[in-house]
């Protein structure tokens, strides 16, 4: 059984991750979560502001902040991804949503290959909202085909430096597994998810149907980004969600 913790004052449990981010999110009873998607990528800190705007105009705490989107230039080093990650949970410390060097907010950050971002910002993000009798809600953080909370990742990625077709088929099988284990927290598998996401630069076709098809991940269709993960060297990265509102807003 996978270990939630009710974060405070949020409407949500979470999976406990790594300092940079928690492994997934789920509505309690009572609660829902909402996504909002920007038509741009909002860049750090301004993106930041304009959530915290959307939360409170919801009448919402900020606390309520529960999972986000990001979009990078291109992947960073292990050691520019350590400074970013301070960045970034710095205004999550000031919000009051992290405490204790435990982060319950999940999270994907990946990099565009085509027209990326000139800095790092928001592509979307979700919150929680009151709503009674509300069908059970979930998100499911990013995770690419390496173990986190190591020293590093290198030592620990999936058959690192290899872009074959076999290599590829043992990296998403290693994130498919992890992507139920972690729904599984939340009693949720491939058939409750509304919608799926993979980033990978890669050739996938091979196995799209023998092995996603074949475990349901293609039932609400397939959203594939055009996109590589956060970290020189990872190759292929999904996450997933049970959401029921979601909008997009002009920016």
């Amino acid at each position: 059984m996978i270990e939630t913790i009710e974060a405070d004052n949020s409407g949500y449990r979470f999976i406990p991750g790594v300092s940079q981010y928690s492994c997934g999110i789920g509505a309690l009873p009572g609660f829902t979560i909402e996504r909002v998607r920007f038509s741009n990528v909002v860049p750090l800190k301004r993106g930041f502001e304009k959530i915290a705007e959307i939360i409170k105009a919801a009448g919402r705490p900020l606390a309520a902040f529960g999972a986000c989107e990001l979009r990078s230039p291109a992947p960073f080093t292990e050691e520019g991804f350590r400074a970013f990650n301070e960045v970034y949970i710095k205004t999550l410390i000031e919000w009051g949503v992290m405490k204790n060097g435990v982060n319950p907010v999940a999270r994907s950050n990946v990099c565009p290959k085509l027209d990326p971002p000139p800095e790092p910002g928001f592509h979307a993000f979700c919150f929680t909202t009151a709503a009674p009798n509300a069908p059970a809600s979930f998100v499911i953080a990013g995770s690419g085909e390496s173990v986190e909370g190591k020293a590093n990742y290198r030592d620990y990625t999936v058959r690192l430096g290899d872009t074959s077709p076999e290599a590829m088929l043992e990296k998403a099988k290693w994130v498919l597994d992890e992507m139920e284990r972690r729904m599984s927290a939340f009693a949720g598998d491939w058939r409750q998810t509304t919608a799926v996401q993979l980033y990978t630069i890669r050739d996938v076709f091979p196995f799209l149907e023998r092995e996603l098809g074949k475990r349901g991940v293609l039932r609400p269709g397939l959203t594939w980004h055009f996109n590589r993960p956060p970290v020189v060297d990872l190759e292929y990265e999904m996450d997933c969600r049970r959401v029921h509102i979601e909008r997009v807003i002009e920016v």
